[in-house]
């Protein structure tokens, strides 16, 4: 690596001299604008837009644009004179818990690196700061212009992260945020649910940017002169879910899947939502199986009822028929008498 700046911490009174280095690099493939027929790469000229002239970098200068097309016109001696706290100085201002710093306010990281004799107040700075978990809020001038920067530990060295101003950052400006939107807890519940499915630690290595290695394989086979190898097809994107609860059911049993659990129906841990359609599901099929009990019952009982009523008739006719020749007695007995 290279160095790109030289300067030091300014920690209390103490003075750290350091190098700074880019801690990140960006790994995509660059091409050159290119004449399609010959393969000549392809030049710009500065000119100037007024007198149509070419013009060298000793002749450029920067302008701001006032509107109306006039511009003011801003020299190396401009820039020299402005209030910057330092070129060559971080200025440690307080120290502040990490997880205050919005990620969002993170620019560019630089490696610090001790300078000459430096190693031992820079150590002492870094394991401090390791110790006590927390981060330096710094203020640096990188490239003629003031900064905020954070200084952390990562690997054992001092890791400056520079940082946006807070008025750099826009505010979302969105029409839905005023909207009285309701998620339903039957919703969340399954959406939790999906989220603790697809759990996980982070580790940055297990992704790969596979759109650049398919870039970089055309390349190489245009440089040997072979053949050319489709890559798979790329599985297309699901079309917006219709049903919301279906669709995060099945996201949870898609995740499931991939992790090579059960899925929730065979014997996995139930979600929330899945738990309550069981309970639901087996009361209704108790309450089924009562309904079925009851008319049986009572359709045997009927028959037993009908014979007991047909016995007691029964009983009662013949009792009818007996006292019947009683009365009929004292007529006979009449008639002899005459």
């Amino acid at each position: 690596m290279r160095a790109i700046w030289k300067g030091a911490v300014s920690f209390g009174l103490v003075s750290i001299g350091v190098k700074l280095y880019s801690a990140t690099e960006e790994k995509d493939i660059r091409f050159h604008q290119v004449h399609r027929e010959d393969g000549g790469r392809i030049r710009y000229k500065r000119t100037c837009q007024v007198c149509g002239e070419e013009v060298t970098y000793d002749d450029i200068a920067k302008g701001y644009d006032i509107g109306g097309g006039e511009m003011v016109i801003l020299t190396d001696e401009d820039f020299a004179e402005l209030p910057l706290s330092s070129s060559r100085a971080i200025d440690v201002l307080e120290f502040v818990p990490a997880e205050q710093v919005d990620p969002i306010l993170y620019n560019k990281a630089y490696f610090l690196e001790p300078e000459g004799t430096a190693t031992k107040p820079y150590v002492l700075l870094r394991d401090a700061l390791a110790d006590s978990e927390r981060v330096a809020i710094v203020k640096v001038a990188l490239r003629q212009r003031e900064q905020l920067a954070t200084l952390r530990v990562r690997e054992g060295v001092l890791l400056l992260n520079t940082m946006l101003w807070p008025d750099e950052i826009r505010k979302p400006d969105f029409g839905f945020l005023d909207e009285d939107l309701k998620v339903r807890p039957p919703e969340l519940a399954m959406a939790s649910s999906l989220i603790d499915s697809m759990a996980g630690e982070f580790e940055p290595d297990a992704f790969t940017d596979d759109y650049r290695a398919a870039l970089q394989e055309v390349i190489d086979a245009k440089v040997e002169g072979r053949e050319v190898v489709q890559p798979e097809e790329v599985e297309e994107a699901p079309a917006a879910a219709v049903d919301l609860m279906a669709a995060l059911k099945a996201s949870v049993e898609r995740a499931r899947s991939a992790r090579g659990e059960a899925p929730a129906g065979g014997g996995g841990e139930p979600t929330p939502i899945s738990a309550a359609r069981s309970a639901q599901k087996k009361a209704a099929e108790k309450k089924a199986a009562k309904a079925p009990a009851k008319k049986t019952a009572e359709k045997k009982a009927a028959p037993k009822k009908a014979a007991a009523k047909k016995a007691a008739e029964g009983e009662k006719k013949p009792a009818a028929k007996k006292a019947a020749p009683k009365k009929a007695a004292p007529k006979k007995a009449a008639r002899k008498t005459a």
